[in-house]
């Protein structure tokens, strides 16, 4: 596949590392010499220093030829128009842009991104899917990560084993002796840097990250399983009101009457402009810093700290600050990839990575085959992959004890007209099936393959 990426920074860096790993043909134009030139030296992709949205640039990083465009520069404008330039000049198939301000999307104006108007295939909102995320781990206390898949029906949770944990040291096939009502599966142990695939001889020790599929319903029983009983969050203290802030706060006001929020905005008109938009929560104006600020917004008492500014020292000093004034948790937003690793000897409980959320969402459109949904592990180590059984698919018809699946990937759950399927060696894959896979980075092309549509199809 050959793509088009506008925009050098965190985001389209990442996509183009993943997509150029995978033997993509991979162009880059960026305003910026220096993040141009990190494009050339460290990836197998070419790299071009100029405007996105301007013809010349798009024709010299071989737009013509190109099977999707990628826009994902700071700029709504710039990312829009290159779309535009990409479709009327280039006739490229597959045009994605990254939308920021929130008054593009209002849903008023949703002809503006038509074929007839400006034609955009996919529109992400990195604010809008963070929020979501957010939100969804403010929904499963204990879990280090969450996502879910076919149509809310399936959740893949990352839970922590820790020291008390009463599954570890038991092979994964006595857990489902022991527990044969239990509709989830392990699919995936981190284990200290190394991410294995288990096998039902496999167990877990203390300080593994076991990745779980699991049925939506009984995704809470599964962490109570793992020893994680922590109570929602009733009381919960938001540092940062930019635009996932605000929307997460406006969110849980809308969804759930019975939690009290207060947020820490450190910019004073910020802080009257959503304080005016939000109806039941507290704002604050001040620093998430300030011991002072964390207090007056009653940390000590507080279920949770969710720390969502742009700046990451922000929000690990203040979720650390935090836990030491008697806050229960913490959430933190972490855009540094090399922060990550010392979350836990910080005393951060979970982190969200605003560039691994928007990378999975784009790499949902880039996945060739019947793919519907995708979600990044560990920095691209690994994925999560819903996608389509079709009739020609090898997966269909045939025990999965009989197929020779690879090693290094696993069948988590089978969505089945509107019902979670647990699959076991018995189990058959019918066509139209929705089947999630964990797996490891260098599985992710078999997967492809898995549920491309073959020729005999025709």
């Amino acid at each position: 596949m050959k793509v088009v990426i506008c925009g050098a920074g965190q985001v389209g860096y990442g996509i183009a590392e993943r997509l150029a790993s995978e033997r993509n043909d991979v162009s880059v134009i960026d305003t910026s010499h220096a993040l141009v030139q990190a494009i050339r030296d460290n990836l197998d992709a070419r790299g071009f220093v100029g405007h996105g949205s301007q013809p010349d640039v798009l024709a010299e990083a071989g737009a013509e030829q190109a099977d999707m465009i990628i826009a994902v520069t700071l700029h709504d404008e710039v990312n829009m128009v290159a779309c535009q330039v990409a479709h009327s000049l280039f006739n490229v198939p597959t045009k994605i842009a990254r939308v920021r301000a929130q008054s593009y999307l209002r849903s008023h104006w949703q002809d503006l991104f038509s074929t007839d108007n400006m034609p955009i295939d996919v529109i992400i909102s990195p604010e809008i899917e963070v929020g979501e995320m957010v939100l969804r781990r403010i929904a499963l206390p204990g879990a280090m990560d969450a996502v879910r898949f076919a149509d809310d029906t399936i959740a893949m949770v990352a839970i922590e084993c820790r020291e008390d944990c009463p599954v570890v040291n038991t092979p994964l096939d006595q857990l489902t002796d022991l527990f044969p009502d239990l509709n989830a599966t392990v699919v995936g142990i981190m284990r200290g840097e190394r991410l294995f695939i288990p096998t039902s001889a496999d167990h877990m020790v203390p300080g593994d990250v076991a990745y779980v599929v699991a049925e939506r319903s009984h995704v809470k029983r599964a962490l109570v399983l793992f020893g994680h009983e922590e109570p929602e969050a009733g009381r919960i203290v938001i540092v940062g009101g930019g635009n996932i802030g605000y929307y997460v706060a406006s969110q849980i006001e809308r969804r759930n009457f019975g939690t009290k929020i207060r947020v820490i905005e450190a910019n004073h008109d910020r802080a009257v402009t959503i304080a005016d938009g939000l109806k039941r929560t507290i704002v604050l104006h001040g620093s998430g810093l300030d011991q002072s600020i964390l207090r007056e917004a009653d940390i000590g008492d507080s279920d949770l700290l969710v720390a969502l500014t742009n700046d990451d020292k922000v929000n690990v000093l203040s979720s650390v600050m935090a836990k030491r004034l008697g806050c229960q948790g913490n959430l933190v937003l972490l855009n540094n990839a090399d922060y990550q690793g010392f979350t836990r000897m910080l005393g951060i409980d979970a982190f969200i990575n605003p560039r691994s959320v928007t990378i999975s969402r784009v790499l949902q459109h880039v996945r060739r085959g019947r793919i519907r949904a995708v979600h990044s592990i560990q920095n691209g180590i690994a994925e999560v992959i819903e996608a389509e059984a079709l009739e020609t698919s090898p997966l269909v018809g045939e025990p999965l004890r009989d197929l020779d699946l690879p090693d290094n990937l696993r069948i988590g759950a089978i969505f089945r007209g509107k019902t979670y399927i647990k699959p076991t060696g018995q189990t058959k894959i019918r066509a139209k099936d929705r089947v999630v896979i964990f797996a490891s980075a260098s599985a992710v092309r078999q997967v492809e393959q898995m549920f491309r549509v073959s020729l005999e199809f025709f």
